[in-house]
């Protein structure tokens, strides 16, 4: 007879072939450094850098100042990090038209090599020209210019005020500009929200569903823009539905409101749009190499967008994006860990999108397109949880706890991010929570009626009681009364196997657990 841990160790082997077969099938063509746990096919370096302009937002806001609320709303418009970019003016104008991408070389105020391509095309005759710095897929020191909106501009790597540039095809040019003013960056986050209209409601395949909610929601294309400077401005919105009021609140609740907005609106729907523009521009069952780079580039993208650069190789960072937020909430609603049941470690949500990501990037590579879609769509489903969870957490502190305009606007602002979901599932439920998490809402909240307006569209969401768990005292070991998960029983406490089960039988069941998770997620997504 085989014994319980000889067929473990059995199981386990095999298991563990199996994963092995699916990282060599996912093997790299090319090294690129990982974003947290995941390994892009292509550079997206610059692309990561997008959270370094989230916190250094977020730590001009923390200052609480007229003028550091001025700095932090100049980032917030004008970029610091991301797609940097010199204006420069040459002392005589172009002799041929030149494309975009045209390298061109010149030289810093210290004598180092900058290398660059034009922006755009331009006609013979011009004396203004864009040039976007190169960068490298080394993180930390993808581009050495960082200038835009920050009040601690890096210009070691930027071109001199004047010099010469050597323009492929055209020759050497001499030029001037003002370094301090004339870099500037073309990826901000005002601009993920500013240019929705054009890439998520009038291109090609569009508008995409999940973007229509939020317009049909809030009837303005620019919706998570309006939101944010809104709050920078201590002025209102006039949405269809869901506005808010930030004149009543001072740098504390207005702090909230910008960076969670930014974070949680903007960067958050721009995920989606990166998605969706990798499976428009997949083709289906190409088998020539190389053929859906562009897609692979754009899926790279969407997660360096949900992660940023501040969570470093591994996933363990302090970042500012979506990734961190679901690993915070995890803590408070205890749904960390493979099986959403631990209160510390990796979100269950964050383990299960990477695991979707690198899926859905095996199958673009290899021409399943189609196929991707089911990736993409299960992601989206799993992004809605911490927005939830956010929510859940707010509507119970504003209703149980001495109100303060910092978790009001928190609140406001989570619910003001998954409205759009839940209107396009329920209108009622949608007015229930609005009307307990608005601004102004003055303590009015009742969290048992947004528990159960939220709860009442899980299955259109496509969210599972055990992926939004319930708020967790982490002191007294249990949930919060009136807190708990739906469809939760005190009977249905973890309390361990079956004592006397043998060693082996244990492992046994460990395995069978995850196992039986993967498969679920695999017939669900």
């Amino acid at each position: 007879m085989v014994s319980f841990s000889a067929t473990a160790a059995s199981l386990l082997a095999l298991v563990s072939s199996a994963d092995a077969s699916i990282r060599s099938q996912n093997r790299r063509r090319l090294s690129y450094e990982l974003i947290a746990g995941y390994e892009p096919r292509s550079q997206v370096t610059d692309h990561n850098a997008l959270d370094l302009d989230q916190q250094m937002m977020e730590q001009q806001l923390a200052l609480g100042t007229d003028q550091s609320f001025a700095t932090a709303k100049n980032i917030y418009t004008n970029g610091a990090h991301s797609k940097s970019v010199a204006s420069v003016t040459l002392n005589s104008g172009l002799l041929n038209a030149i494309p975009a991408k045209t390298p061109v070389s010149g030289r810093s105020a210290s004598g180092q090599e900058v290398v660059g391509t034009t922006l755009e095309d331009y006609p013979a005759g011009a004396t203004t020209i864009e040039i976007q710095y190169n960068t490298i897929s080394i993180q930390a020191q993808y581009v050495g210019c960082q200038v835009g909106g920050s009040p601690t501009p890096n210009l070691q790597g930027c071109f001199a005020a004047s010099g010469t540039l050597n323009i492929e095809g055209e020759g050497t040019f001499t030029y001037t500009y003002t370094p301090e003013s004339d870099n500037k960056n073309k990826r901000t986050l005002q601009g993920f929200s500013l240019q929705s209209k054009e890439k998520m409601y009038d291109c090609p395949n569009c508008p995409y569903a999940t973007y229509a909610k939020f317009y049909t929601y809030y009837g303005a294309h620019d919706y998570a823009d309006k939101w944010v400077m809104a709050a920078f401005d201590s002025q209102s919105t006039s949405f269809s539905n869901g506005n808010a009021n930030f004149r009543q609140y001072g740098f504390e609740g207005r702090s909230e409101a910008i960076k969670k907005g930014t974070a949680y609106m903007n960067v958050w729907m721009y995920v989606i749009r990166e998605m969706e523009d990798a499976l428009d521009d997949c083709q289906e069952g190409c088998t020539i190499e190389n053929c859906n780079d562009d897609p692979v580039h754009a899926w790279d993208e969407a997660v360096a967008f949900y992660s940023g650069s501040l969570e470093g190789r591994d996933g363990s960072g302090s970042g500012v994006f979506l990734h961190e937020l679901a690993d915070k909430r995890c803590a408070n609603f205890k749904t960390c860990g493979d099986l959403a049941d631990h209160e510390t470690g990796i979100s269950h949500v964050n383990i299960e999108i990477f695991r979707q990501f690198r899926d859905g990037l095996h199958k673009i590579t290899a021409g399943e397109c189609s196929s991707a879609r089911a990736n993409k769509e299960a992601i989206e489903h799993m992004m809605a949880v911490p927005l939830i969870q956010g929510s859940l957490r707010y509507a119970y502190i504003t209703d149980n706890e001495p109100l303060t305009e910092k978790a009001e606007a928190e609140g406001a602002t989570f619910a003001a991010a998954v409205l759009p979901l839940v209107h396009a599932c329920s209108e009622d439920a949608a007015q229930t929570i609005y009307d307990n998490l608005k601004t102004g809402q003055g303590g009015s909240a009742n969290f048992a009626k947004v528990k159960s307006a939220f709860e009442s569209t899980y299955g259109c969401l496509k969210v599972r009681c055990e992926d939004v768990g319930g708020l967790w005292d982490s002191a007294l070991g249990q949930y919060m009364s009136g807190a708990e998960p739906c469809h939760y029983s005190t009977s249905e406490k973890n309390t361990g196997l079956i004592v006397g089960l043998s060693v082996g039988g244990i492992v046994l069941a460990g395995i069978a657990i995850v196992l039986w998770n993967r498969s679920r997620y695999a017939k669900e997504y």
